[in-house]
C-alpha cells in the first residue's frame, strides 16, 4: 500500500482523486471507481502498489504495437483493477468487480524486481497492460523510472482516461502507448464501456501532444460499433488529429464476459473498416484475431514493398529496423532500434 498521487483533500475528510477523468469524490472508508484507491481517514491510498496479478514475457506485437521495436520481447505486468466497466472485457477476472467489490490480491514485487526480471528475460521493454495501468499509476511510474535508467522502453496499453497532470509526469519515461478507441459513439461508450467518448478523445490528444508514440486499437463488435459512418468518423479523427502515419489496429470480436449475444466479427467487416481507413488516408492498418496473409504486414507508403512481414505475433522479416525503407529511403515512423 502506498499513499496515492494526484488527489486533493476536501471537507469532512473527503478526497477528490485527480488521477483519471472520472475525478472520483471519495468519502472515508470508500474506494474510487477503480476499486483500488481507498480513502482512509482523509488520506488516499493505492491498495495495489507492489502487487502484480500478472507477469508474462510477450512479443511486443501482442500489445499490439507494430511500430515499436518489432520482433522484440516485452515484459508485461498488471495489478488488479480498472476504471471502465466494459461488458466485453477479456480480463474481467482481474479487472472487473464481483458483486460490487474487487479483492486486492497479487504477488509482492518491487519496481526494481520487475526491471531485473525484464532484463533477465532479454526484454527490451516493460508493458503495463492486461488491466488499466492508470489505476496503478504510482507502481507503474516508479517502475518506469528505473526501467528507463536500465535502458528499457516503457509502454502503456490503456483505455485512454488518464488526467493531463499525471500523464505529463509520466511522459518523460513513456516511449509508446496503444490506446483502445473502442468506438465512435457516445451511446456505445456510455452503455457498453461505462465512460465518455469525448474524454477519451481528449486523452488521446494529450498523449499525442506529449510526443508519445501512439497506436490505436478498435475491436469491432457486430451491431454495436461497426457502423460504416462511425468508422469513417473514427478514421478521420486518427488521420486529422494524430496523423495518417498513426497505426490503426482493427480486431475481431468473440463473445465473452457479459457480451455473449453478438456473433464473432465477420472478416468482411474488418476488410470494410480497412478500406474506410485507407480512404481516410491512413497508411498503416492492421487486422487482428483473423487469418489473413496481409493482416500484419507493414508496407512502405512510398514504394509499397513489405518492410516487416508478420504472421500473427511472429515476425519473419524486418527490413526497417532503423525507420527507413531500404528500397526507396522513405521514412517509416515508429520507435526503432
Amino acid at each position: 500500500m502506498r499513499e496515492a498521487s494526484f488527489y486533493t483533500r476536501l471537507d469532512h475528510a473527503v478526497v477528490r482523486c485527480g488521477l483519471c477523468r472520472f475525478s472520483c469524490q471519495i468519502s472515508p472508508g470508500q474506494r474510487g471507481r477503480c476499486l483500488v484507491r481507498e480513502n482512509r481517514d482523509g488520506t488516499l491510498y493505492s491498495l495495489v502498489y507492489g502487487l502484480t496479478i500478472a507477469e508474462h514475457v510477450d512479443p511486443i506485437e501482442k500489445k499490439p504495437l507494430y511500430h515499436v521495436l518489432p520482433g522484440s520481447r516485452s515484459y508485461s505486468v498488471a495489478t488488479v483493477g480498472c476504471n471502465f466497466r466494459c461488458r466485453h472485457c477479456q480480463n474481467y477476472a482481474i479487472s472487473q468487480p464481483v458483486e460490487g467489490t474487487l479483492p486486492i490480491r497479487g504477488h509482492e514485487r518491487t519496481p526494481a524486481e520487475l526491471v531485473q526480471a525484464a532484463l533477465a528475460n532479454e526484454c527490451q521493454s516493460i508493458a503495463y497492460t492486461y488491466t488499466e495501468p492508470t489505476v496503478y499509476f504510482e507502481y507503474a511510474y516508479d517502475t518506469a523510472v528505473l526501467a528507463k535508467q536500465a535502458g528499457l522502453k516503457n509502454i502503456f496499453v490503456s483505455n485512454g482516461y488518464i488526467s493531463p497532470e499525471p500523464l505529463a509526469a509520466l511522459a518523460p519515461y513513456l516511449a509508446a502507448a496503444n490506446i483502445d478507441l473502442k468506438g465512435f459513439s457516445r451511446t456505445f461508450y456510455r452503455e457498453v464501456v461505462g465512460a465518455d467518448l469525448e474524454q477519451v478523445l481528449a486523452t488521446i490528444r494529450d498523449y499525442h501532444q506529449q510526443g508519445i508514440w501512439l497506436e490505436i486499437t478498435t475491436l469491432l463488435i457486430p451491431g454495436l460499433n461497426d457502423d460504416p459512418a462511425e468508422l469513417r468518423a473514427l478514421a478521420s479523427f486518427i488521420a486529422n488529429e494524430l496523423g495518417v502515419d498513426t497505426p490503426w489496429h482493427l480486431s475481431a470480436f468473440f463473445p465473452t464476459y457479459q457480451l455473449l449475444q453478438p456473433p464473432p466479427t465477420p472478416v468482411k467487416t474488418l476488410h470494410l473498416a480497412r478500406d474506410i481507413g485507407r480512404s481516410a488516408g491512413l497508411q498503416y492498418i492492421y487486422l487482428g484475431n483473423v487469418r489473413d496473409a496481409s493482416a500484419g504486414q507493414t508496407s512502405c507508403p512510398g514504394c509499397a514493398n513489405v518492410v516487416i512481414d508478420r504472421s500473427g505475433y511472429a515476425v519473419s522479416s524486418i527490413a526497417v529496423s532503423t525507420g527507413t525503407c531500404p528500397t526507396c529511403s522513405a521514412r517509416i515512423p515508429g520507435v526503432w532500434q
